[in-house]
């Protein structure tokens, strides 16, 4: 079973740059928004093919968690012995993926869109938390805050669809940690404060920590 982290926030709040420290050599980046990293001299750590991908198709990212997973996406061989070197992967973003399927199926009329991308969602979901034991998979994913009826805020991620709403993409993790720039200072807030941020009980004593994702996968391993 992989260790599956999630980290919303919302844009310029530091999700992408705490991912800074992280070792290229055993890290695989996917890129859903296309962008590009956020930090200087990226361009030299993660190469195309090779270390990152840019693409926001559900089935390209299912492909290649099964790939990373040391299986063959096509089903030709039973083990991929390349994809095992890769001890990191990040997906970047989740919204990403939603958005542009939402936008490649928007002439599309009915509900059965809306179900297919929720089930995209939940398959990669899915998948990532019965990977091998020695992986670790990172979402990214912009957060959203609602309001109530009685005027009770709450920051969650932000999905695309009732669908989505229904699963609460939070309910499948352990790990979820809200990402905030706070007067210049990026942290990450580890426990619940009217958000779905969460984390395994005794793992984090603070509520607030550094956004460096490095030393949140090395608590998570001691504990």
């Amino acid at each position: 079973m992989a260790k599956v982290i999630a980290i919303m926030g919302e844009s310029g709040s530091g999700k992408t740059t705490s991912m800074r420290n992280l070792p290229p050599e055993t890290t695989y980046y996917i890129d859903c928004d296309k962008k590009g990293l956020s930090w200087r001299g990226w361009k030299n750590q993660y190469k195309n093919k090779v270390n990152y991908t840019a693409t926001d198709y559900p089935t390209n990212v299912k492909r290649l968690l099964v790939w990373l997973n040391g299986k063959d996406p096509d089903g030709k061989a039973s083990e991929n012995k390349a994809g095992l070197k890769f001890k990191t992967v990040v997906i970047d973003t989740l919204n990403g993926i939603m958005v542009a399927e939402e936008m490649r199926n928007v002439k599309v009329q009915g509900y059965g869109k809306w179900t297919d991308l929720a089930a995209y969602i939940y398959d990669i979901l899915d998948y990532a938390l019965s990977m091998r034991d020695d992986i670790t998979v990172i979402f990214i994913a912009h957060s959203e805050t609602i309001s109530d009826d009685n005027g009770m805020v709450f920051t969650r991620i932000r999905t695309n669809g009732r669908k989505l709403d229904k699963i609460v993409v939070e309910s499948k993790l352990t790990t979820v940690l809200l990402a905030e720039c706070r007067d210049g200072k990026y942290i990450f807030h580890t426990h619940a404060d009217r958000s779905s941020a969460k984390t395994p009980l005794g793992a984090f004593a603070e509520d607030e920590i550094d956004n460096d994702i490095t030393a949140v996968i090395a608590a998570l391993e001691e504990y």
